[in-house]
């Protein structure tokens, strides 16, 4: 039941850098993003249009998306949370944006400081907006396996958050462990019950690793016929609003797994690996990664 190839979602410049104290110039991030685009990904989220004085790390994100080097085979993509980021977003050129909501009540008020109800409707318009533009929209549901604030999170809410954002114009939904607690059933179950309203073509899935159990989400998740997944270069990530959640799946470790169980990414390794050391050399850290740690 493995598919043949999986598309990956590169997160690394937006989601990933935005958890980091230290703030990379545009210059920074665009040899970021060309090495990443040089190691073969061909789907680039490279930042968010998003207010500075809540994500400082963001506050170039205009100038990384004009500046990049632009391929029709490359896709770029960046978040907007408001219909002022879009706005900005449309201004800078963007010609694909993502849009995020909430599984808990709790996290979208701490996240976005509205309810559940209250940011998809403003997303809804947002999304009609775009459709005019031609612009292209993706969908992210955050905690689906877990909140920071409520713990456990009601499937119905799940299904409620992915089946609006899909009907609504999202061309995928992916669907995010944002604090990393999932475990492989707990992962398939939600699969299975989100293509009820989903398409299973239309799903991606986005796990980060606090408790080591994101590769073994992925494969359980691939298993029943997910075929896109979200990753970050190096294992850079976390969330800002949810305390003790660390990196996203490492885009390099993905590869290895994928490339061991002959399914295709069109991602080179070596590449990625070089790209993540790049990283470590501009945050003056070590990076989650399991595999660039060996071959540094």
């Amino acid at each position: 039941m493995l598919p043949n190839k999986v598309k990956i979602v590169e997160v690394g410049p937006r989601d990933g850098l935005q958890n980091e104290k230290t703030i990379l110039t545009v210059e920074q991030k665009v040899q970021l993003i060309d090495m990443l685009r040089e190691a073969g990904c061909h789907n680039i989220e490279v930042g968010s249009f998003v207010s500075p004085k809540w994500v400082p790390q963001m506050s170039n994100t205009s100038e990384v998306y004009q500046k990049v080097h632009k391929d029709p085979n490359i896709h770029y993509s960046a978040l907007v949370p408001n219909q002022q980021g879009f706005e900005a977003a449309c201004g800078s050129g963007c010609h694909e944006i993502s849009i995020f909501a909430a599984a808990s009540e709790t996290f979208s008020k701490k996240n976005i400081n509205c309810s559940i109800k209250n940011s998809l409707d403003k997303f809804k318009a947002i999304c009609e907006q775009a459709q005019q533009k031609n612009i292209k929209v993706r969908g992210y549901v955050s905690c689906i396996a877990g909140c920071p604030y409520e713990g456990e999170v009601d499937i119905n809410q799940i299904n409620y958050v992915a089946k609006s954002l899909y009907h609504m114009g999202c061309y995928e939904v992916s669907l995010g462990d944002t604090i990393g607690v999932g475990t492989p059933k707990v992962c398939q179950n939600i699969i299975h019950s989100v293509s009820k309203n989903v398409p299973l073509n239309n799903i991606a899935i986005h796990f980060h690793d606090t408790y080591g159990q994101a590769l073994a989400n992925i494969y359980a998740c691939l298993e029943i016929g997910v075929q896109i997944v979200d990753s970050s270069i190096g294992g850079l990530g976390g969330c800002p609003y949810a305390k003790g959640a660390s990196g996203n799946v490492a885009t390099e470790d993905v590869v290895y797994m994928l490339n061991g169980l002959d399914i295709q990414t069109n991602l080179r390794i070596n590449k990625l690996i070089k790209t993540t050391h790049f990283l470590e050399d501009l945050l003056g850290k070590k990076l989650p990664s399991k595999l660039s740690k060996t071959q540094h």
